[in-house]
């Protein structure tokens, strides 16, 4: 059974970059047909997919945060990272990484994909 662990900071000030990393076990981040998705849900607003690596290590951004946001991936650690440059307190948000089989919509992903546990972040001073 998969199982996807978050790692990163709580709390990021605004400007920086917020930097989580999900390491995956129980599944390998380079097997067939596997898309390694990032989504957020900031409060009181709806889930908002925000990219994806998959197997063979292509990279999907959200055109909205393609300038801000890197995707990458450690095979030999089975991790992959997102990072999220020049932070304001409008990406305050809960954050998770999602396994699937195909691009899917963020809310498709919170419901059927296997998710990693939550991770609160907060961009604050």
């Amino acid at each position: 059974q998969v199982q996807l662990q978050e790692s990163g900071p709580g709390l990021v000030k605004p400007s920086q970059t917020l930097s989580l990393t999900c390491t995956v076990s129980g599944d390998s981040i380079t097997s067939g047909y596997a898309h390694w998705n990032w989504i957020r849900q900031p409060p009181g607003k709806g889930l908002e997919w925000m990219g994806a690596i998959d197997n063979s290590g292509s990279i999907y951004y959200r055109p909205s945060l393609k300038s801000r946001t890197s995707i990458s991936r450690d095979t030999s650690k089975n991790q992959f990272t997102l990072q999220l440059s020049s932070v304001t307190p409008e990406d305050t948000a809960v954050y998770y990484c999602v396994r699937s089989i195909s691009l899917k919509t963020a809310s498709w992903l919170r419901q059927y994909g296997d998710c990693g546990r939550v991770t609160q972040v907060t961009v604050s001073s």
